[in-house]
């Protein structure tokens, strides 16, 4: 789960290694044409931002030399394009992590209070609320060995630019979840939640563009660019930080703001070796994880080990929450970054 270089060696050129290669590209390929057939919008989600984005890249460029045609560009637009079934795939789990969170409990139990706030200010606590919410959210997949497997897909990008923030597991969408159903079991409009929810993934797309723009005095207000880079640095003293969506009053209130004035993050991605493709990388979480058949001829077992994974999440939660201010992975996991599977 720790952020950092890594060196993938590269695969001995064999007729098998040639033949697996073009098996998972044919796989992308019938997963990128299946979403395609469903809706066609990404195509022009993709356009849109190459078009809004790209010249102030190319204006103002954050990291100079960097070519639009830059490493694993075919992957990131593959996420962008196959984003119907993935969004379908990520939207089934979401109710799922939406239930499971047991955030809909305080909702209800703060309801009373919600439907006593005058219409006006609705959005404006609906902001706060769902931004902590998220923080935390982001902060648990990060922190928490099995979760991070998920974000490291996101994380993995070496390169920051307008394509960058389309890579991310389906699964790993699920991170809005508990602050959805939150805020929908509060007593805020659905209106308001999808308006949040939709804003938070559309800005996290433009944070990663390839622009200099440091804006200092924003910095303490509203997350930018710069603030977001420093999330994916995988320098060492920059880990686990900078986890806000909107507000980095989370960050700042929690320990985990990090922005430098003496420098700007230079290095970006994760020292797993994460395989390069859309499908070995929707496999790479997953990879540990027993066959699903199993669970089906071994009901009491999937029972029991379900319980004990769901112990396990709760402690890492809490070792997450409660951790000293500044700690590093490695002083939370010094041996190792494992977790029992379910």
């Amino acid at each position: 789960m720790y952020h950092g270089s890594f060196n993938v060696d590269d695969e001995k050129i064999t007729t098998k290694g040639r033949i697996v290669a073009m098996f998972f590209r044919f796989l992308a390929l019938i997963l990128i044409a299946g979403a395609l057939y469903l809706s066609t919008e990404a195509i022009f989600i993709v356009i849109f931002l190459f078009v809004i984005v790209v010249p102030f890249e190319k204006l103002f460029p954050r990291h100079k030399g960097q070519k639009i045609r830059r490493p694993k560009l075919d992957t990131d637009i593959g996420y962008a394009l196959a984003s119907p079934i993935l969004a379908i795939l990520s939207g089934i789990v979401a109710v799922g992590i939406a239930i499971l969170s047991l955030a809909w409990i305080p909702g209800l139990l703060i309801r009373p209070y919600v439907e006593q706030i005058p219409e006006q200010y609705m959005p404006i606590i609906g902001l706060i609320l769902f931004d902590s919410l998220v923080y935390w959210t982001h902060r648990f997949y990060h922190e928490i060995p099995v979760l991070w497997k998920f974000h490291a897909i996101h994380h993995s990008t070496e390169h920051l630019d307008w394509a960058s923030g389309f890579r991310g597991h389906p699964l790993d969408g699920t991170i809005l979840a508990p602050a959805f159903v939150f805020l929908i079991t509060a007593g805020f409009s659905l209106e308001i939640t999808g308006a949040l929810a939709a804003a938070q993934l559309v800005l996290g797309l433009f944070l990663h563009a390839n622009v200099r723009w440091k804006l200092r005095w924003l910095h303490r207000l509203i997350i930018t660019p710069e603030f977001h880079h420093w999330h994916h640095t995988n320098e060492r003293d920059a880990i686990w930080t900078n986890y806000s969506t909107f507000l980095p009053i989370w960050d700042q209130l929690f320990g985990t703001y990090f922005m430098p004035k003496d420098r700007r993050p230079m290095v970006y991605g994760v020292n797993e070796e994460i395989p390069d493709g859309i499908i070995r990388q929707l496999r790479y979480p997953l990879r540990e994880w027993r066959n699903p058949l199993w669970y089906l001829l071994h009901p009491f077992q999937s029972i029991k080990r379900t319980f004990k994974f769901a112990l396990l999440i709760v402690r890492s939660m809490w070792k997450s929450a409660f951790r000293k201010r500044g700690a590093k992975p490695w002083d939370v996991y010094p041996k190792s970054d494992s977790t029992d599977l379910p």
